[in-house]
């Protein structure tokens, strides 16, 4: 076992015996506990036995943060990165990769042969596993566990889940044999804070000694604003001074808007948390840091940065997030104000975190958050070897109760759900490798399908209670008759009642009208009377416990129908996956991209492609009506197909005749692709918002940023950045798929070129 110059907690030393063993392993351990030393034994094994180890991170940011880090711990000639847009060093002993990249490499399209793409490889690290809990991507960790081939050891680090030895079994049954490590250690253990705003001087401790409620903490009352000028009042300046007099900064803020993230690091700027060293510190690293970048020249958040606090949300600029980043971990900066994507694993170890609420608003609401997502959150607290105790204060609001709070505090991890979902371009490599039976093994490796027993407990739970209600209903007849007679006695007695109503009826009629009864008449009402002779002999007819009988099968007759509809919802649950897989494929067929279970060369092409709905890229780019475009009219029409829905009104900024023009005849293709996924009821989303388009064509045709970024003030710039990287992502693929057309190869390259300066360019 590699030599650390620090002794190893018990369950380091548990994975890193594992994978001298040449297993496979899960290590599930809470934030911060240290599992990144587990990856580093197993790059120190790659590099003595010269054989390569891949690093995969969920997040481009994580993946660039481990290539420098591991470039100065192991030597930049040692180290690479390979990500959507960048590839440094790709043939490196260690190469830091997105999950995307690396499963990208495991179905041989965009980056070559398999063989080729894992040549040498023994090892491959899977950090923040739990991301297959994402609803948009976490298919991609399932995949890459399925295809990733078994003389590799898989080294899977996770934050606490509740089913990470169905995990563990489960990568054990797909790939090879696998071990967990299992531990809630933390090395700087917890203590847990509550803002009262009743209380506002003092924070107090969430829990007894004996782990129930303090009660000395309030519910807060509901605030209403009086008056249309008044707001509700803030307790963030009270909240940090609490922190600052009992030495318990720095403190990550989490808050769930970014509009208040700057709203209070503008109310806290004045507290005085930085000394005058600190900050003379501070403005000369800016200074030198905008040398580097000097987009960011005049930003208005500068005079923040010196006070000591900052916001760190995806609507800033990444040149500013990693200038945040790197002043917090430095110890310049007190106080960052955040939304919750920074508890994904970026390195800015904090004293304190504070959280906010523990619900947040959601499109349906306001919900509390989940265990995991608190453990998340708080899990940022405490600095191993700086700190003893990390520290986590929440903010009482009148969305919670203190009873929740703890009740959240005190709750286990949530269990990771699969979100394995297939997608046309999933359907298009597996038959290009695959025959039909292979791949629907494949498909039933998932892990979906592995825990669909899990997933259906509570239509299982249903099912046994319909069952327990149905047994429980059981009638013993102490007639001794069966159900079956009691059943024939009601459709007889009901036969009678309607002849008997009829029978009086007609006689009422005749007698009105004077007429004798015809022979007929006469006959129906002897057979009435017969049928209640019949009655009478049945034990049911003078039954005291009769309307009971029959209530009781009438129940039973309504809870067998449940059943049965449970039963088929379990049956088509069981198979989710793989029908999702036959819908993809019809659909594929009826657009001539499969032909007898194997791609057409246009389905070739489209296996290659990777975004939301690889068959709409496809339609449109073999549609030819990009191949007249210039370079920015190319990337605001990419980019109006690759932007999601906003949530809020923009103004609307008017973009070329030519884009317009193309987007009317995109408009068409995704109609009929709408129309088809709703006949095989596929969900893959199909996008036309030329929110940004106007702005990238200026962009690309030379306009400065501040232009660019002033057309829509409400729109945070990163917001502007993000969606003109997606632009590149789908531009560079057009250059690299196969049989796109020359010219349209030509121009996505010359708008890749013009798109990629600053801040666009920078991670």
């Amino acid at each position: 076992m590699y030599e650390f110059p620090f002794e190893l907690d018990d369950f380091q030393k548990e994975a890193c015996q594992i994978i001298d063993n040449g297993e496979s392993v899960v290590v599930c351990a809470p934030t911060g506990a240290g599992k990144t030393v587990i990856a580093q034994h197993a790059i120190h094994r790659a590099l003595e036995e010269g054989c390569r180890i891949f690093y995969t991170t969920p997040l481009k940011a994580l993946s660039n943060q481990k290539f420098y880090d591991f470039g100065e711990k192991y030597g930049a000639d040692k180290v690479g990165l390979l990500t959507g847009d960048t590839s440094i060093n790709r043939n490196a002993q260690i190469v830091i990769m997105t999950t995307e990249v690396f499963r990208n490499m495991l179905y041989g399209t965009n980056f070559g042969a398999v063989a080729d793409n894992l040549k040498n490889v023994k090892y491959v690290v899977l950090d923040e596993v739990h991301y297959m809990n994402d609803e948009q991507r976490g298919t991609v960790w399932e995949e890459s566990i399925i295809y990733c081939p078994t003389n590799i050891q898989i080294i899977a680090l996770s934050a606490t889940v509740a089913n990470c030895q169905e995990l563990t079994e489960w990568i054990n049954t797909v790939h090879s044999k696998t071990q967990l490590v299992n531990t809630d250690f933390r090395p700087v253990p917890l203590k847990f804070y509550y803002f009262d705003s009743s209380q506002p001087y003092k924070l107090l401790p969430l829990l007894t000694p004996d782990g129930k409620l303090n009660k000395k903490i309030k519910p807060e009352k509901p605030q209403w604003a009086k008056g249309k000028d008044k707001r509700k009042k803030s307790y963030v300046k009270q909240i940090i001074s609490n922190l600052a007099e009992n030495d318990m900064l720095p403190a990550i803020y989490f808050t769930f808007s970014r509009k208040k993230c700057d709203e209070q690091m503008e109310k806290c700027s004045g507290l005085g948390l930085n000394t005058k060293t600190e900050q003379e510190k501070i403005k000369l690293f800016i200074e030198d840091y905008i040398a580097e970048n000097p987009h960011l020249y005049g930003n208005k958040h500068i005079e923040y940065l010196i006070q000591g606090v900052a916001s760190h949300h995806a609507g800033l600029l990444p040149a500013w997030k990693n200038l945040v980043e790197k002043l917090f971990q430095q110890g310049l900066i007190k106080v960052v104000f955040a939304t919750e994507t920074l508890a994904a694993g970026i390195n800015m170890p904090a004293r304190s975190t504070v959280i906010s609420a523990t619900s947040k608003r959601t499109d349906t609401g306001h919900r509390m958050l989940t265990a995991n997502e608190f453990l998340q959150m708080s899990g940022r607290a405490g600095r191993r070897g700086m700190d003893e105790v990390g520290y986590v204060t929440i903010v009482g609001t009148s969305f919670q109760s203190p009873e929740e709070v703890a009740e959240l505090v005190l709750s286990d991890s949530n269990p990771l759900e699969s979100r394995f979902s297939p997608s046309y371009s999933m359907v298009l490599n597996l038959l290009q490798r695959f025959n039909l039976d292979e791949a629907k093994e494949l498909i039933l490796k998932s892990f979906g399908y592995y825990s669909s027993d899990f997933r259906l407990k509570p239509i299982l739970l249903q099912l046994e209670e319909y069952n327990n209600e149905i047994k429980n209903r059981s009638f013993i007849c102490h007639c001794g008759l069966s159900d079956d007679k009691l059943i024939e006695y009601d459709k007889l007695r009901f036969l009678y009642v309607q002849n008997r109503q009829t029978y009086k009826k007609i006689l009422r009629q005749e007698k009105s009208k004077h007429r004798p009864l015809s022979p007929e008449i006469i006959e129906f009402g002897e057979k009435n009377k017969q049928d209640l002779h019949t009655l009478q002999k049945f034990a049911c007819d003078c039954c005291k416990q009769y309307k009971r009988h029959s209530k009781n099968l009438e129940v039973i007759k309504r809870l067998d129908s449940k059943k049965r509809k449970l039963e088929k919802e379990i049956e088509r649950q069981k198979d989710i996956y793989w029908n999702k897989f036959l819908a993809h494929r019809a659909l594929l067929i009826e657009y001539g991209y499969l032909e007898n279970d194997y791609p057409t060369q246009k389905g070739k092409t489209t296996s290659q492609i990777r975004s939301e709905n690889e068959l709409y890229i496809a339609e449109i780019i073999f549609s030819g009506i990009l191949e007249t475009l210039t370079p920015s009219q190319l990337a605001a029409v990419i980019c109006a197909i690759t932007t999601e829905e906003l949530r809020m009104e923009i103004p609307y900024i008017p973009f070329s005749e030519p884009v317009r023009k193309t987007l009317n005849q995109v408009r068409n293709i995704k109609r009929k692709l709408e129309k088809l996924q709703s006949k095989y009821d596929i969900e893959a989303p199909l996008y036309i918002n030329p929110y940004f388009s106007s702005l990238i064509e200026l962009w690309i045709e030379g306009a400065e940023w501040e232009t660019v970024s002033e057309q829509i003030a409400d729109i945070g710039e990163g917001d502007i950045v993000r969606a003109f990287k997606r632009v590149v992502d789908i531009l560079r693929q057009l250059t690299t798929i196969d049989n796109v057309p020359e010219p349209l190869v030509f121009t996505a390259r010359e708008a890749i070129e013009k798109i990629m300066r600053a801040p666009v360019d920078i991670d």
